[in-house]
């Protein structure tokens, strides 16, 4: 009865058995899309007295925007004109190079800090499309940095950008022989600025985002006597125990509208699928069966989840109504499927496929059905965890180097997929965060 879980958890833990830790995450863009929107960034002008960082406005942008696979952005040192703003822009130099957009900007003194304007450009119609001016304090370069990115992504493709957004992750450090230490990280989208959330000798698993990103549900092993799901508070550091039955306290996740968990539990003997009403603490059991049932994951509108079930004799998808009734079977491809991701829209849906001992991440589109509907986005041999950008343009998730646990983000179609590693250590069990307010 225990395979399943056992399986998931082996899976999860497999990142978790290597030492070492460092400040940061490493970027490596692994590999592009020739045909995506030709763009180019113009490195911003420093017109302001000092410089409060090192942050190149002009860098984060354009790996943001190369990361999305949308775009094929300019490379910095064949940017052969600096302009600085949209009169200062030669257009047939960039016709002729055969851009299609262009972006122009500088950083200026302002009571309190700086501003940073910037423009965007159509090239070919020679129109301002953009023109905004954002206010930022010293140590926030960055973040300013990713909003931009996500203005200019939005004006073009029409869809509000993912780049200022966060995400969570597990990693483990070895203190000595035989001793650990775990802990959750959040972190900027592309893996800058990592904070400690939470850590202690033993292990956490499966950390989820509550829809206002102010809270991480997470299971933890450090009580005695098995696992348990706490929910943390991310801005005051207070944690409150939502569950502690005996047996498995499981694979959290928080209904759209933040008023639900749902989880795993097999206090009944079987691992089930429940929900708890957060206020009441109201617990309703949605699945009974002898099979294995485990990491639900809410679809949009919060009245119905996917979830995990050996109910066939693999683990493949099913889909059940928060209401009651029978699950369905929603994998039809592939004779391994676990741990399904939804877009924003339910139209995606993001999961683990095996075949043969290699596990990969693939994306459905439940609007194609058939073979068609299924394209794998990573190279295996065992990737897990898949979780959607807000904006469903990419997808995160754990892979295995060798002895290294690592993280990918990988656009949509497979085609860019950007390495997080922590340089000398494990990295697993990624959540990618709901959008922050502008």
């Amino acid at each position: 009865m225990q395979r399943i879980i056992n399986a998931l958890f082996l899976l999860a833990m497999l990142g978790l058995c290597r030492t070492g830790m460092a400040q940061g995450l490493e970027i490596d863009i692994v590999n592009g899309r020739e045909a995506a929107i030709p763009v180019t960034i113009v490195p911003f002008a420093w017109e302001a007295a000092a410089m409060p960082d090192g942050t190149s406005i002009d860098q984060v942008v354009r790996a943001d925007l190369n990361r999305s696979g949308q775009f094929r952005v300019l490379r910095k040192e064949d940017v052969i004109e600096l302009p600085a703003r949209g009169g200062d822009i030669k257009f047939p130099t960039w016709k002729m190079m055969k851009q299609d957009y262009i972006v122009v900007g500088r950083v200026q003194t302002a009571e309190g800090g700086y501003r940073v304007e910037f423009e965007l450009h159509d090239v070919l119609k020679q129109q301002s499309l953009l023109s905004l001016a954002l206010p930022v304090r010293p140590g926030e370069f960055r973040a300013v940095s990713h909003q931009i990115a996500d203005l200019v992504y939005e004006k073009i493709l029409g869809v509000r950008g993912a780049f200022f957004t966060r995400i969570a992750y597990i990693t483990q450090k070895r203190l000595g022989e035989g001793k650990f230490e775990n802990a959750i990280w959040i972190a900027d989208s592309d893996g800058f600025n990592p904070q400690r959330i939470v850590w202690n000798a033993e292990p956490f698993l499966s950390p989820a985002w509550s829809p206002d990103g102010k809270s991480l549900a997470y299971v933890s092993f450090e009580r005695q006597g098995g696992h348990t799901i706490y929910i943390h508070e991310l801005a005051t550091g207070s944690r409150r125990l939502v569950t502690s039955f005996k047996g498995i306290n499981g694979a959290p996740t928080f209904s759209p509208d933040g008023s639900t968990l749902a989880v795993t539990l097999s206090k009944s003997g079987n691992p089930e699928i429940y929900t708890l009403n957060l206020a009441s603490n109201n617990l309703t059991q949605l699945t009974r069966h002898f099979a294995i049932d485990t990491e639900s994951a809410w679809m949009p509108g919060g009245n119905s989840l996917l979830f995990t079930s050996d109910r066939s004799g693999k683990p493949q998808i099913y889909s059940l109504p928060v209401s009651g009734g029978t699950p369905e079977r929603v994998s039809s491809v592939g004779e391994y499927n676990a741990r399904a991701s939804a877009s924003y829209d339910g139209r995606l849906l993001a999961m683990v496929q095996g075949s043969k001992n290699v596990y990969r991440i693939a994306v459905v589109d439940r609007e194609r059905g058939g073979a068609g509907a299924v394209r794998l986005i990573s190279p295996g041999p065992l990737d897990e965890s898949p979780s959607f950008a807000p904006n469903a343009s990419m997808v995160l998730y754990a892979a295995r180097e060798g002895n290294r646990g690592v993280l990918y983000a990988a656009s949509i179609d497979g085609s860019v997929r950007q390495r997080l590693a922590l340089p000398d250590g494990d990295v697993r069990e990624p959540a990618w965060g709901p959008f922050r307010q502008r």
